[in-house]
């Protein structure tokens, strides 16, 4: 990464979490939750087969939790990260309704280990901005784009990035080790992007 790069992209996730907030207020958290459920639903039929990945909300997040509900009651395995090693790949946990959870990193929560890891075939990714070609404005940890790029070894996965329809940007800034994201998912829709093929 360059300097000028960094630069911008550490003023940029500043700017952009400072506007979170009045976006989430105005989104209204609670119907753009469910909405977000009724949008990913409504796209695509969770089949039993399926081990969703999603997250905890932190702060002014989307709340993806509504939708793991749903997948688990369509017969599905929800599940949520685990933060292990500052330069490791995030592991997952099976999930579901009302279990007990243990307090992680930077305010995250996840199931104990009695729950048991799983290998996500959906990824629900988080996201400070986006832009509608797939650009993903992360926190700058890297946790996703190590996680996605080493499930993409051995698994076909689908990663959707979710976020309120009003992070959206008019371009955000990449580099040539962040993973493609091939949904975007927001209360108001789905933005198909699929671009990984061009990353290959």
């Amino acid at each position: 990464m360059t300097a000028d790069l960094a630069e911008t992209k550490k003023r940029l996730r500043a700017e952009c979490l400072a506007r979170r907030p009045a976006v989430a207020e105005q989104a209204g958290r609670g119907r753009a939750a469910l909405g977000l459920r009724d949008v990913v639903t409504g796209r695509w039929h969770i089949g039993p087969q399926s081990v969703v990945a999603g997250f905890w909300p932190m702060r002014e997040e989307i709340d993806v939790l509504p939708l793991l509900t749903a997948v688990v009651e369509a017969g599905a395995t929800a599940a949520l990260p685990v933060v292990g090693a500052r330069d490791a790949a995030l592991t997952f946990r099976r999930w579901h309704p009302g279990m007990a959870l243990e307090d992680g990193v930077f305010g995250t929560r996840h199931p104990g280990p009695e729950a048991g890891e799983v290998t996500p075939s959906v990824v629900l990714v988080p996201l400070v901005a986006f832009d509608r070609a797939g650009g993903r404005l992360g926190y700058g940890g890297g946790f996703y784009d190590r996680t996605l790029a080493a499930l993409r070894v051995d698994t076909d996965i689908l990663s959707i990035g979710v976020a309120y329809a009003g992070q959206e940007l008019p371009q955000v800034p990449e580099e040539s080790h962040d993973e493609p994201l091939d949904w975007i998912a927001t209360e108001r829709g789905i933005i198909v992007v699929n671009r990984r093929k061009e990353k290959a």
